[in-house]
């Protein structure tokens, strides 16, 4: 009689691969989120035009398009357009609704856009400078900033100086 061959009993090849699909997927999230944080971010800068357009004689084009919009204690809210000495729209007070400072916005931004339109220079709406007082409460400035993106002014700044005619101007009114 042939004595039987004693075979090695074969272990399964099959490789689980669970733990490598969970490093691989966690390498792929941390590399998005780090070239995600890396990119340089880019703040758009807009500078006054370097030639001027006279529209009345007397104002500027610059000064057509800025509009200064005092914001004080108990809800105060003044606006003007131009330059306080010699402003194009005298200061008025309003108040934060839609028939008061978006009202406001929307007519002279249309204004500007068709003005600067008929220049040849279009989508150049007016440029909002908001200046809260140290007495404004934060939700007047978060208001103002809504209205901004209801109104879509594009150009604004939040300045928190104030020239001795406009500091006398929300304190009297």
């Amino acid at each position: 009689m042939i004595p039987n061959k004693i075979r090695s009993k074969k272990l399964s090849t099959r490789v689980d691969l669970t733990a490598m699909v969970s490093v691989s997927f966690l390498l792929i999230i941390f590399f998005m989120v780090t070239i995600e944080l890396a990119k340089p971010k880019v703040v758009d800068l807009s500078l006054p035009d370097n030639d001027y357009y006279y529209s009345t004689g007397t104002h500027c084009y610059g000064e057509n398009r800025s509009m200064t919009i005092l914001m004080g204690e108990n809800n105060k809210l003044i606006s003007y357009m131009g330059i306080l000495a010699n402003p194009i729209v005298s200061p008025t007070e309003m108040n934060y609704s839609k028939k008061g400072i978006r009202q406001e916005l929307l007519k002279r931004n249309k204004n500007m856009l068709e003005y600067s339109a008929q220049l040849g220079r279009y989508g150049r709406g007016i440029t909002v400078i908001i200046k809260p007082s140290k007495k404004c409460n934060y939700k007047n400035l978060v208001d103002i900033l809504d209205e901004m993106a209801i109104a879509k002014i594009d150009t604004y700044a939040i300045v928190n100086e104030f020239s001795p005619e406009e500091s006398k101007l929300l304190a009297s009114k």
